[in-house]
């Protein structure tokens, strides 16, 4: 397997890591997603009104835009590609055992032997519980791999340094970069999937337009 994505949440794999996929893909390799969560706790827009209904509404969304991307499907089946999805609860990964969702990751990376495995880094790049406890599990499920059998590991990376002070503490600039220009109608229909996700679509746009055509990746060394 080319690349592994290991995320809290359904559309944290659209927004800076979409075209980076779409290239492997297009390319015969191999590509994996775990989902942790099924973001039963996120924004609504109205559009439905419990959290059981909003998890079942992020999963048709997610299914769409992995179709989109090219993820899922009987080609994709065919060349090893992978996709699954856990039920952690959503905002509530802080409180979950660390050590059940490092043994995640860690089985995900020995079944899969993927070349490179993408996360989110030491601050969750916005701070959000889940995805700085992503992180954690991830890393720790890497560090115990033998140093012979650790895939390259990736972070989420932006040029801009957050606002907070705390989160600029721990913010690591990236030295990865691939230019997805190429499949920049495919990666706004995949981000447009995620219809209740609107409001996270905006603000990424507004904060990080370059990231829309160039996916950045600081790779610990």
């Amino acid at each position: 397997m080319k690349l592994l994505l290991i995320v809290p949440h359904p559309d944290d794999e659209v927004y800076g890591a979409s075209g980076t996929l779409m290239g492997h893909l297009e390319a015969g390799e191999a590509c994996g997603l775990v989902t942790l969560t099924r973001g039963e706790a996120g924004r609504t827009l109205g559009l439905c009104d419990t959290p059981e209904e909003l998890a079942r509404m992020r999963e048709v969304e997610l299914a769409a835009c992995l179709d989109v991307i090219g993820l899922t499907g009987e080609e994709a089946r065919a060349n090893g590609s992978v996709f699954e999805h856990h039920r952690f609860p959503d905002k509530y990964l802080k409180d979950q055992p660390l050590p059940a969702l490092t043994e995640v990751a860690r089985e995900a990376m020995v079944r899969l032997r993927p070349e490179v495995v993408l996360t989110f880094p030491p601050n969750g790049s916005n701070g959000h519980p889940d995805h700085v406890t992503t992180h954690r599990a991830v890393k720790a499920a890497w560090d115990a791999l033998p140093d012979g059998e650790r895939p390259r590991l990736w972070y989420y990376a932006s040029d801009v340094p957050p606002e907070n002070e705390a989160l600029r503490a721990e913010w690591l600039p990236p030295n990865v970069r691939h230019d997805v220009t190429r499949f920049i109608v495919r990666k706004l229909q995949a981000i447009a999937c995620h219809r209740t996700q609107a409001l996270s679509t905006v603000d990424f746009i507004r904060k990080f337009p370059d990231r829309v055509t160039e996916e950045t990746f600081h790779e610990v060394r």
